[in-house]
């Protein structure tokens, strides 16, 4: 990774970067689902000299738009772990990207083979209102977030998908992700976005994918880019952008890779980052 040129602004003041984008949950959003006062006026400040800020989340957007509307966001979204490019001032999705259904099923299978276990799945329908399906046995994650209840697995595959939540019984989030991707290389794309979330995606697919499309839209480059995360699956964005950020409780594989550490999603470790550069 690279820094970025500054950047003068029509305030006379400059900032290296002309784009900021941010994981949603666990860094931009502190545990509450809210985000401080300090952090909200840092991105002001950044807009303010003409820096665009987009969110990129692992949540699909039906997971996704309450949330940007009440913190009043009106930029471009990324969602769905790339998945989705979402514009949430027009409340309509740009870009979408489904999972094939015969090749997720193929692989879930040999994962099962290889676990020798069934898994427990969620499924996440593709659409701006598409639901989330959770299969039989699936585990709550304790967020609240709307979700439909089926006793046949086979629901699950019944509208075009975005992504698979897999659960296993026995393995933890670490062990599933690294056994699933021994057997599913050629075939779909494995990340991990939190404890007890292990996800199958379309193949290739990651934020990074998402986000480029997104900035491509803003007319922005990687090289102009700084970006904050917390988890695996914010590894390739971090590796796009210029500058990559971890949060300070954020998972071993993405802190080995950063940039840069800062303090925590509850410590405002995003504000932390963006206060100095705006003092540089």
């Amino acid at each position: 990774m690279t820094r970025a040129p500054s950047h003068g602004t029509g305030d006379g003041g400059s900032f290296p970067y002309r784009l900021i984008a941010t994981d949603l949950d666990g860094t931009l959003l502190r545990d509450d689902e809210t985000v401080s006062a300090r952090t909200r006026a840092a991105l002001a400040a950044a807009s303010a000299r003409g820096v665009a800020h987009i969110a990129v989340t692992g949540r699909s957007v039906p997971w996704t738009k309450d949330i940007l509307a009440g913190l009043d966001y009106k930029g471009l979204a990324v969602c769905g772990q790339g998945a989705q490019v979402y514009d949430a001032g027009a409340g309509r999705v740009l870009t979408s990207v489904t999972l094939d259904r015969r090749l997720a099923q193929l692989a879930v299978s040999k994962i099962e083979a290889e676990t020798g276990a069934t898994l427990l799945l969620a499924a996440s329908q593709d659409g701006i209102d598409g639901e989330v399906l959770v299969g039989p046995g699936y585990r709550d994650q304790g967020k609240g977030l709307p979700a439909v209840v089926c006793a046949d697995r086979d629901e699950l595959w019944a509208a075009p998908l975005n992504k698979l939540y897999l659960q296993h019984t026995d393995l933890g989030t670490d062990e599933l992700a690294k056994a699933a991707r021994t057997v599913t290389g050629d075939l779909v794309s494995i990340t991990v976005s939190g404890e007890d979330l292990v996800e199958m995606l379309p193949l290739g697919l990651s934020k990074a994918k998402g986000l480029s499309i997104a900035a491509r839209r803003l007319g922005v480059s990687a090289r102009e880019t700084i970006a904050f995360g917390d988890m695996p699956n914010d590894i390739p964005m971090l590796a796009w952008a210029a500058h990559g950020v971890a949060m300070a409780d954020a998972h071993p594989e993405l802190l080995a890779v950063a940039d840069e550490i800062t303090g925590s999603n509850n410590a405002d470790g995003i504000a932390v980052v963006l206060e100095r550069l705006l003092s540089e």
